[in-house]
C-alpha cells in the first residue's frame, strides 16, 4: 500500500448534515429495517408508526446514527426494485426528519437513485454494502451529493456472495480493495469515507474470526472503521443458537472489535453496545500510559 499516506488520511470527524461527528470515541449506529425479510425479525418495521417507535427506542438507548435499510442484504435475500425500495424508505425518512430532526440518518442502499432521493429527503450518509460494485453511478452520485460514504467489502450480490469466499490472503486483499476504491472516491470529491470490512459478506464463520483478529490492520489504514456483526451467523453458528438468542455473543464480539480499534458499531441492540463502549473506554482510561 505505497499510497497509504496520500490516499488514507487520518480523519476522526465526519461532516454529516452540517454537523461534525466526532469518532475519537466510538459511536453506536442503530439498525432500523423497513423490510419484511431481514434476518433478525425484531428489527423489521412494516409501518411508519412502527419505525418511529423503533427509532425513538434506538435514540433513547444511545444511538448516534440511525441506519435505515429497505432492501434485505441477508444471504439469499429476494431482490426488489428501486421503486419498491423507495416506497418503503422515503416515508420513514420523512417521518423521522419531522419527529426527530436532529437525528443523523444513514441509508443502507447500493443504488445511486435510492441514495440520491434519500439524501434529498433529508438523510445524511450513504451505507453501500457493494462498495459501488452493483451500481456504477454510485461513486459519482455520492461525490456530487457531498455526503459521507460507508465503503464496504463484498463480492458478488446478496444472492451469490456466500459462494464467493475464496481468498489467497483475505485481509491483504480487502486492504488492496479499499486502496483502489478510496482512490476512486477521492478523485470524485468524496471527503468523508468510512471503511466496513464486511463481516458475513462473502466470508464464512472462520474467515470472519480471522478478519476480526486482523481488524487492527484495517484500522491502521487511517480511516474510520465500522463493524457490523450484530446477531450474525459467525455468532449463531459458533454457539449453535438462533439470532434471537445472540445478544450476549454480539456484545462479546463487539467488545473485541472495540479493543481492535473500531470507531462505529452497527447494531440491533443499542443499549448493550453503548455499555460495551463505555466499559472499554473506562478500561482504556485506567490503563492509559501504563502499558
Amino acid at each position: 500500500m505505497s499510497d497509504k499516506c496520500t490516499v488514507f488520511k487520518q480523519k476522526l470527524q465526519i461532516n454529516a448534515g452540517a454537523r461534525l461527528l466526532d469518532l475519537s470515541r466510538p459511536l453506536v449506529m442503530g439498525i432500523l429495517n423497513a423490510t419484511p425479510d431481514s434476518f433478525f425479525a425484531d428489527s423489521r418495521n412494516s409501518t411508519v408508526e412502527e419505525a418511529l417507535k423503533h427509532c425513538a427506542r434506538l435514540l433513547n438507548e444511545g444511538a448516534s446514527i440511525i441506519d435505515i435499510g429497505a432492501y434485505s442484504t441477508r444471504p439469499g435475500a429476494k431482490e426488489i426494485s428501486a421503486e419498491e425500495e423507495l416506497d418503503r424508505l422515503l416515508p420513514i425518512v420523512g417521518a423521522i426528519r419531522a419527529n426527530f430532526p436532529q437525528t443523523i440518518l444513514s441509508i443502507d442502499t447500493f443504488r445511486a437513485q435510492v441514495a440520491r432521493e434519500a439524501i434529498h429527503a433529508g438523510a445524511h450518509i450513504i451505507n453501500d454494502v457493494s462498495g459501488g460494485e452493483l451500481d456504477p453511478e454510485m461513486f459519482a452520485t455520492v461525490g456530487s451529493l457531498g455526503v459521507p460514504y460507508i465503503l464496504m467489502h463484498m463480492r458478488g450480490t446478496p444472492q451469490t456472495m456466500a459462494s464467493l469466499n475464496q481468498y489467497r490472503q483475505m485481509t491483504p486483499e480487502i486492504m488492496q480493495y479499499f486502496g483502489i476504491k478510496v482512490s476512486q472516491l477521492r478523485a470524485l470529491g468524496v471527503q468523508d469515507i468510512i471503511l466496513d470490512p464486511g463481516f458475513g459478506f462473502a466470508k464464512d464463520t472462520a474467515q470472519n474470526f480471522e478478519l476480526m483478529g486482523q481488524l487492527n490492520d484495517i484500522v491502521n489504514l487511517g480511516l474510520p472503521v465500522l463493524v457490523g456483526i450484530s446477531r450474525k451467523k459467525m455468532i449463531c453458528e459458533t454457539l449453535n443458537i438462533p439470532a434471537s438468542e445472540a445478544l450476549n455473543g454480539t456484545t462479546v464480539i463487539n467488545t473485541l472489535a472495540l479493543l481492535k480499534g473500531a470507531h462505529i458499531l452497527r447494531v440491533h441492540d443499542v443499549k448493550a453496545a453503548a455499555e460495551a463502549v463505555a466499559l472499554v473506554e473506562a478500561y482504556g482510561n485506567a490503563h492509559k500510559g501504563k502499558d
